[in-house]
């Protein structure tokens, strides 16, 4: 089922400018409103959350707004430029998938079909999208539905600031929203809002034909789309720079043998192209166009530079399976949609040296089966407090260096969260007698500690002055664990004095 992702910002191209004037986030003491011409009339066309604020509406005199907001700043209204910040943007967007284009005046528009999880899921994906924006200043909103025109409107009537429609409820979900919704122009919108007219669920239960005979084919059409009766193809944005090949066919083609078969042919022309400019492929997006005009696609990545033809191949026709030819396909076009310097490696320089194993390959293979989330390796933090001391990384990133103290050994099984324990102990400096967890007591037979662990004061004002005392001890079954009490034993400001267990040793 197709799943399309739109991306809505509120305050476009507001926050654009903003970012140009060197501000991050908007500032309520400086109102930011875009003025244009409509005839003869000099509009607010667009207002930022501070202008909101105050009472401005896209729509007003621009007279009007500077009266009823003394500090309001204006500028003009920069379409090529604002175009051409939302296609860059869409550009930056290929990472979340390989269709990505356009919407403007204020928006962009992503086909994820079979790529959310990559992202960990569509909402962690529409997540990671919205906080991303919001970290470059830019406020947005996000919906994923099964239609173009069903995201469209989710994501400028429903997202806070996400909206994820179940598969195959988006139809159901439109019916509910205002004709607004529909993307219609204003004259349509307001014919039909003078018949009565205000929710998408009347508009398509009236009869069709004496709504096309008094506003055209438009109305008919877009409630088409967004209810996915009819397609809506877009084309994706492709930069000039990116290295791109494609097939073109005389007769459509639609066998998985065959579209393996030039999926080879392919990749090998694009792997020359890579070597003459010295790069190695990150991440490849294979696109199919259908004669239905839909585009299908397959996204692979790599966890290092890789030029490698049977290599590639491979990891692209595990998922052509995941391809629905249609009625056939006409076009297919690979990009290089990140590609990184093809470093030079040495190899075994000896016959007594043994070449260092190479798993980047199973890597690959799993990455592009359960996404790049699920894949992750640990590795040591700087961080005297346990939970604290260990990070997710990359499984082939490099080595920093980093390691755990080697004085106080650590627990292989660290517990996601300390679990309470009864114990009984003398405070402040001695070991529980006897400990309960889980139900089980338990009697400690030997003890070593305790080692003391502070909090970090830089992080928030509660761990200032908090303290905690690690023991490692082991009952009379042999079995060790590592516990803490929380608080120095004698001031109450330190902890609670409440007893935790933290990790299980081997």
């Amino acid at each position: 089922m197709p799943r399309v992702v739109s991306l809505f910002f509120p305050a476009w191209p507001t926050d654009r400018l903003r970012r140009a004037m060197g501000q991050s986030a908007p500032s309520a003491e400086s109102p930011i409103v875009m003025l244009g011409r409509q005839g003869n009339r000099r509009l607010v066309l667009a207002v930022d959350a501070a202008a909101r604020a105050a009472g401005l509406r896209v729509g007003i005199p621009g007279s009007k707004a500077e009266v009823l907001v003394p500090n309001l700043q204006s500028f003009d209204l920069d379409a090529a430029g604002d175009a051409a910040a939302l296609d860059r943007m869409a550009l930056w967007s290929l990472r979340y998938a390989p269709i990505v284009a356009a919407d403007p005046p204020d928006g962009l528009i992503i086909d994820t079909t079979g790529a959310d999880h990559l992202h960990g899921g569509e909402e962690m994906m529409l997540e990671g999208l919205v906080s991303r924006m919001a970290a470059s200043g830019i406020e947005a909103r996000a919906a994923v539905a099964d239609t173009w025109g069903a995201a469209h409107a989710c994501a400028r009537f429903l997202a806070r600031p996400t909206f994820v429609a179940p598969v195959e409820g988006s139809s159901a979900i439109m019916l509910g929203l205002p004709i607004v919704a529909l993307r219609l122009p204003h004259d349509i919108v307001h014919g039909l809002q003078t018949l009565g007219f205000e929710r998408v669920g009347e508009v398509d239960a009236a009869p069709r034909a004496s709504l096309s005979l008094r506003f055209g084919n438009e109305l008919g059409r877009r409630l088409d789309q967004a209810m996915g009766r009819r397609s809506e193809p877009f084309e994706p944005v492709r930069s000039p720079d990116l290295i791109e090949v494609r097939r073109a066919f005389g007769e459509p083609i639609g066998a998985a043998e065959t579209i393996a078969r030039y999926a080879g042919k392919l990749v090998a022309a694009l792997c020359e192209a890579l070597e003459t400019r010295g790069l190695g492929a990150r991440r490849l997006d294979l696109l199919f166009h259908r004669v239905d005009n839909r585009i299908e696609a397959i996204r692979v990545g790599t966890a290092v530079p890789v030029r490698d033809v049977k290599r590639l191949t491979r990891l692209l026709t595990d998922r052509i399976e995941t391809v629905d030819p249609g009625f056939g396909i006409e076009l297919m076009t690979l990009t290089a949609t990140l590609a990184e310097p093809f470093g030079a490696k040495q190899i075994i320089s000896s016959l007594v040296e043994e070449q260092e194993p190479d798993i980047t390959d199973l890597i690959d293979t799993l990455t592009n089966r359960i996404g790049e989330q699920s894949l992750y390796r640990f590795a040591p933090l700087e961080s005297d407090v346990p939970e604290r001391s260990i990070r997710r990384i990359a499984p082939t990133a490099p080595d920093d260096g980093t390691s755990w103290p080697g004085e106080w050994p650590r627990p292989p099984r660290l517990l996601t969260h300390p679990e309470p324990i009864e114990t009984m102990a003398l405070l402040p400096d001695h070991p529980p007698v006897w400990f309960s967890w889980r139900g089980i007591r338990r009697r400690v037979t030997r003890a070593d500690g305790p080692e003391r662990v502070f909090g970090e004061w830089w992080r928030r004002d509660a761990e200032v002055i908090a303290v905690r005392d690690y023991f490692q001890v082991e009952d009379e079954a042999g079995d060790r664990f590592w516990i803490y009490r929380a608080g120095d034993g004698k001031d109450p400001e330190t902890g609670s004095h409440k007893w935790f267990l933290h990790g299980v040793f081997a």
